[in-house]
């Protein structure tokens, strides 16, 4: 289910239950995972893309292992808020995995996620071979950790 606000997957949180932050790109895609208590996101790993059937595969067995309750997928929104190819080829891949995946998905706007991450590895000074190996799962974290920040800051309100 593709859910319209990233605020209904709070309606599918269990006990123990986690986000997957997904960062998909053409080549990788960066996941991260929540705690259980929904509030801090950590780099989780990184998948290299291959056939469709496989990215789900891989995808099933994490949903499995870390009792994955919801999907966070970053949307690479323009600057200027339009939806470009990008943006579209990640809808798609969203469309399709939903197709094979009963988990609870939303988007959330990613706009300089990968500049922010890279910023901060650069500023750690992390080699250029590091900062490959890093950037997508934690561009996939700073991801979710907005969805997380967003419901914390709605609890308090």
């Amino acid at each position: 289910m593709i859910c319209q606000n990233s605020f209904d997957l709070l309606n599918f949180k269990t006990p123990n239950s986690r986000l997957l932050g997904l960062d998909v790109g053409t080549k990788t895609i960066g996941l991260a995972l929540s705690d259980t208590r929904w509030i801090i996101a950590s780099p989780l790993k990184t998948l290299l893309r291959t056939k469709m059937t496989h990215d789900v595969k891989e995808l099933k067995k994490i949903l499995e292992e870390f009792n994955v309750a919801g999907l966070v997928v970053g949307l690479p929104v323009n600057m200027n808020g339009s939806e470009g190819p990008r943006c579209q080829s990640v809808r798609q891949f969203a469309k399709d995995l939903d197709h094979h995946c009963e988990t609870p998905l939303c988007f959330w706007d990613e706009r300089m996620s990968t500049i922010a991450v890279t910023r901060t590895l650069l500023e750690a000074d992390v080699s250029r071979k590091r900062r490959i190996q890093m950037v997508d799962k934690m561009a996939a974290s700073f991801i979710l950790q907005g969805v997380l920040d967003a419901f914390q800051h709605f609890s308090q309100a």
